[in-house]
């Protein structure tokens, strides 16, 4: 746990009492601080309390006690209209704040030379902080893991001005934190990539590009993705306003001082007097399995610059690289039998995501559905023809039964263990090479599961229960 010191002797209100928001108020409790928590679960109240969290109702607060308001980032700040305690802190000029903001302030008291690198983007930042992370623990530092991946920032190791140079915090940050954490100043921040995504609670594209863009703009030294024209628009203006940033692409693979991805390959291209470019062979991504698939070569490359700017060589880079094992429910191979391969893509919670395994892939029996984002899967269309046969789930089930009519075969499924039984059995009698039944929903999870990782868990049973029970028959289903 990490003690939050800088609000100790003051009153804080806390509203969000789920995995973060707990772990923030112990965190405050532990620093010193006069903690004031309330959720409207009964269940989470009862929880917090029992283990010594204090409840209070902060429909009864005087606001103007308190120093500030930490609010759990699935509560809205701004949009389609505040939540009722982050309206009334900022009625009466309290700061709303997150734990990433906490953070941020405690390392600047404590140990502000901490390595910090912050990750976010539309998609593939939860691969590219555990890649980052993977490979600076190959290779030999303290790495704290945490965020938006997973453990709450306030439960990773505390900082230590004694261990400012071998202890590297790795965090993945979503809009909602970033929101929430004004002073947001990592040591190398990087930008992936940017396509609608929580419009709901951001309004607008370009109030969602903005909150991003807080992360690089804070940053010692940026890294962007330049592969869309939100990116693309940050990144020309980073450069503009002075700020050290480097660019990452696989549309502009020879763009001067970025780390680009072509045909497998990480490069840079370099000016030379007489204008003339020298081209660097960075990491052959084949030697990678874990980094299947051409979208892996943007997460790839902006973990090779990150680690690069925290001083690692280029062959403790690759070595990281090779030894990465992937990430749980992002294209996750969790079982074969035969020529059939099963792949957990659970995490793919829109199109764009599920893009990126469609790509990846042939011959697929595509599991898909739950509840929609805008747009559906009609920019998925031109991929159809790499899928045998759909399989449709949730609340989306009807109406992408509409987009793929005529285009793909389907099937009304209704829920995951329906689907999981019928693509296994359509893809055992599959002549194809290789056929792949994939669990890539281009939906949130929310109708059916309570996240995508309970959906990824789900499916991953599923195929182990199918497997076992034809190996026990000594027959592919």
């Amino acid at each position: 746990m990490i003690p939050i010191t800088s609000l100790a002797g003051q009153s804080v209100a806390l509203f969000g009492l789920g995995g973060s928001g707990l772990s923030t108020a112990k965190a405050l409790m532990e620093g010193g601080a006069y903690v004031n928590a309330w959720d409207d679960s009964p269940a989470a109240r009862e929880k917090a309390a029992a283990e010594g969290v204090y409840l209070f109702d902060l429909r009864e607060a005087e606001w103007p006690g308190f120093a500030a308001l930490v609010l759990a980032p699935g509560a809205p700040l701004t949009h389609p209209q505040p939540h009722w305690s982050a309206a009334a802190a900022l009625a009466a000029g309290v700061p709303v704040i997150g734990d990433i903001e906490l953070f941020c302030r405690e390392r600047a008291l404590i140990a502000p030379g901490a390595p910090m690198v912050a990750i976010t983007g539309t998609n593939g930042k939860s691969t590219t902080t555990a890649l980052i992370a993977h490979i600076l623990r190959e290779a030999g530092f303290d790495v704290q893991l945490g965020g938006n991946i997973g453990t709450p920032i306030l439960d990773l190791e505390p900082l230590s001005a004694e261990r400012v140079q071998d202890r590297v915090y790795v965090i993945e940050c979503s809009s909602f934190q970033i929101d929430l954490a004004p002073s947001l100043d990592p040591s190398v921040g990087v930008l992936l990539n940017l396509t609608p995504d929580h419009l709901d609670r951001h309004g607008t594209m370009e109030n969602y590009a903005s909150i991003k863009q807080r992360l690089i703009e804070g940053s010692d030294f940026g890294i962007v993705g330049r592969d869309d024209d939100w990116c693309e628009a940050i990144f020309q203006y980073l450069k503009r306003a002075g700020h050290s940033v480097v660019g990452i692409s696989n549309t502009r693979p020879h763009a001067l001082a970025s780390v680009g991805y072509e045909a497998g390959r990480l490069r840079r291209a370099f000016a030379l007097p007489g204008l003339k470019t020298l081209e660097e062979n960075l990491f052959d991504l084949s030697r990678a399995p874990a980094l299947r698939g051409a979208h892996n070569g943007q997460n790839a490359a902006a973990a090779f610059a990150a680690c690069e700017r925290l001083g690692l060589p280029h062959d403790e880079i690759g070595l990281g690289m090779r030894s990465f094992p992937g990430l749980a429910h992002r294209m996750e191979q969790v079982g074969r039998k035969g020529r059939v391969l099963f792949v957990n893509d659970s995490k793919a919670t829109n199109a764009d995501a599920t893009e990126k395994a469609l790509l990846s892939f042939d011959d697929i029996f595509w599991i898909l559905g739950g509840r929609a984002k805008a747009g559906g899967i009609e920019s998925l269309r031109p991929l159809f023809g790499k899928v045998a046969k759909a399989y449709l789930i949730g609340e989306a089930a009807a109406d992408f039964a509409a987009t793929l009519e005529g285009r793909v075969p389907y099937e009304q499924c209704g829920t995951l263990d329906v689907a999981a039984a019928a693509a296994a059995r359509d893809a055992a009698a599959s002549a194809a090479a290789e056929p792949v039944v994939l669990l890539s929903p281009a939906c949130a999870s929310y109708d059916q599961f309570a996240n995508f990782e309970k959906r990824g868990d789900a499916f991953r049973e599923q195929a182990k229960a199918l497997l076992d029970a034809n190996a026990a028959q000594g027959d592919l289903f």
